[in-house]
């Protein structure tokens, strides 16, 4: 195996044309989890001999009917959120995914998400060990990070793939409500990907959606940016690497930028997203909140086809917690309303830590973000 891991879509090529074995590819990604996770604690668990097992089977599968374009993911180790996370991996599994572990969610005793306990302690940020990486998608977004896998599940509630994935520096996608199957009675929270590079988060979308791959999108894309959505007071710092980075993708032609004909001014959808997930509340409340979003996002959407923001409104926070800060200001308006979103990384602080650039857009179109996010990467690379 070369020294830098490869990417989800180079070790599907290579195994299903045999010029890699799953069963090695699966035994690096152990061998790396191994060494690192002691440090990271990124994993609850970690299934070395089943995923042995199961990347045997699949080399076998290959070794006697060749080449098989029903396995997208051949040979690919992903990691899953959670010990639950397993239930819903089944397409990825049927795709030719091995699953490698278990990933680090908030441990019992804390109320707030952005924090991660793996089997071996707290999860670290693999950029600042003394900084969360986020949550509560915590081990995945970590995992990724340190290149121990190139895939990982997430699910967001209410930034916990987008935060994680701009705190560790790596794309983390949010999908539109409804489209995928979610355990979650509020519908607020959904399934997503982490992923170190935006085709590797469009091959898990084509999996679990059966979308076909589509046409490249019609550069440039027109946007509208927002630092802080109406309400949501964010520093200075994330918000200046986040425009830095929409500046680069304007000069890149991947987006064009829109002067709305009215700023864009959300209702702070906090007290809504609360009182849907408290038991026994009045939703009546929540629901005008709701219905005025979506009527102010209809009316960005008529015109423009993403929004741009700051994924998180801080810089990642030590494992103390967020203060009274709430890190999910700037994404969980997005569950509200059920719309799409990514995160992109935007850049580093000054505490070394990575940001994010969120993407936001109509419902339905997460292959518009995927495209714009290849482009991204392909057009900004230093």
């Amino acid at each position: 195996m070369p020294a830098v891991p490869l990417s989800a879509g180079e070790i599907a090529a290579g195994v299903r044309a045999r010029e890699l074995r799953a069963a090695d590819v699966v035994a690096a990604a152990l061998d790396r989890i191994e060494r690192a996770d002691p440090q990271l604690c990124a994993f609850v668990e970690v299934w070395g001999e089943e995923a042995l097992r199961r990347a045997g089977e699949l080399d076998a599968r290959l070794d006697r009917r060749g080449a098989d374009p029903s396995l997208p993911l051949a040979g690919v180790p992903v990691a899953v959120k959670g010990r639950r996370g397993l239930r819903a991996a089944g397409p990825l599994l049927a795709a030719g995914c091995v699953a490698v572990g278990a990933t680090s969610v908030p441990g019992p005793g804390t109320p707030w998400q952005t924090w991660g306990l793996g089997a071996r302690g707290r999860t670290v940020n693999p950029w600042r060990a003394d900084r969360t990486p986020g949550g509560s998608s915590a081990g995945a977004a970590a995992a990724v990070a340190a290149g121990l896998v190139p895939l990982a599940t997430g699910s967001d509630g209410a930034g916990s793939v987008r935060i994680p994935a701009a705190w560790c520096g790596v794309t983390g996608l949010k999908t539109t409500s409804g489209r995928l199957p979610s355990g979650d009675r509020t519908g607020l929270a959904v399934p997503g990907v982490l992923a170190r590079s935006a085709a590797d988060a469009e091959l898990w979308w084509h999996v679990v959606s059966e979308e076909p791959v589509p046409a490249a999108a019609a550069l440039p894309v027109t946007a509208v940016w927002s630092p802080d959505l109406g309400f949501a007071g964010p520093d200075p710092e994330p918000v200046a690497l986040a425009r830095a980075a929409v500046e680069r993708l304007v000069a890149a032609g991947v987006v064009r930028l829109l002067r709305p004909r009215m700023p864009l001014r959300l209702t702070d959808p906090g007290p809504a997203w609360l009182a849907l997930r408290t038991p026994g509340a009045d939703p009546a409340g929540a629901e005008r909140v709701r219905a005025e979003n979506d009527r102010r996002l209809a009316g960005l959407f008529a015109d423009a086809e993403l929004l741009l923001t700051p994924t998180a409104p801080t810089a990642p926070h030590g494992h103390e917690g967020p203060g009274s800060r709430y890190s999910t200001s700037l994404t969980w308006a997005f569950n509200l309303s059920g719309h799409p979103a990514l995160s992109l990384p935007a850049g580093f602080g000054d505490d070394g830590c990575p940001a994010g650039l969120q993407l936001v857009a109509p419902h339905g179109r997460e292959s518009l973000l995927l495209a714009v996010a290849r482009e991204a990467e392909a057009r900004t690379e230093d």
